[in-house]
């Protein structure tokens, strides 16, 4: 009996979560929020027409390292300097958070400039503004790389060849994003959504380098976007 009564509150407790779960349907529809429900689940091809903007970042190390050097921090030999440089406040620590995912990174470390982590905040703060509006809400991009030593790069180059000697990772003042993976409130994102958000980040960025903000590389063999805060 003592059996039976165990199953039967279980089994209530399931019913109640179903029926809360199905009045709570309810109610978002009959608020009219049916649109922004129907997107989450939708799994249609959606046309953004968004222009296509990742070829338009096209800056070169070798036109605006000096630049960056003058606007970073003095290059950092060992973890020690690194984080002296922190201590300082020279660099500020990046954390995963609402706007945006830092990755485990093998080669830098998840710290830039001040300058930095502002514009790193204003794209993601431009970037869910825009991509809202197209009913994909919640948008957080991936950051794969920022502040390096100089034994990073030289670790780098072995799988890398692209890294730079003068990198302006080893200044605190570049990151690279992701265009390839984002986190949004949808179930299922299509490759159009894919193909919007990789051009819309983009659109972002290349907005924020005519404002004279930053340096931006679209690096098509490491899939991100490289940025030089200025």
């Amino acid at each position: 009996m003592k059996f039976n009564n165990s199953r039967l509150i279980f089994l209530l407790k399931i019913f109640s979560v179903i029926v809360f779960i199905l009045i709570s349907i309810f109610f978002f529809f009959r608020k009219g929020r049916r649109s922004h429900l129907s997107a989450y689940f939708s799994t249609r091809c959606l046309d953004y027409k968004q222009k296509e903007f990742s070829r338009k970042l096209n800056d070169r190390i070798v036109d605006y390292s000096a630049a960056a050097k003058l606007r970073g921090i003095k290059v950092c030999k060992d973890e020690n300097e690194l984080k002296r440089r922190i201590s300082e406040g020279n660099l500020v620590k990046v954390r995963s958070g609402n706007n945006y995912t830092v990755e485990k990174m093998t080669f830098s470390y998840p710290c830039v400039t001040r300058d930095s982590k502002i514009l790193l905040d204003e794209i993601s703060r431009r970037l869910r503004e825009k991509t809202s509006q197209k009913g994909l809400n919640g948008v957080r991009f991936f950051i794969t790389s920022m502040t390096r030593k100089t034994i990073n790069v030289r670790s780098l180059r072995r799988y890398n060849r692209n890294a730079s000697t003068n990198s302006p990772h080893l200044y605190g003042n570049a990151f690279d994003i992701s265009y390839k993976r984002f986190i949004v409130r949808k179930w299922v994102l299509t490759n159009c959504d894919k193909k919007f958000l990789k051009e819309a980040l983009a659109e972002v960025i290349w907005q924020l380098r005519a404002e004279n903000k930053c340096w931006a590389t679209y690096e098509k063999v490491q899939n991100c976007y490289h940025v030089v805060s200025r």
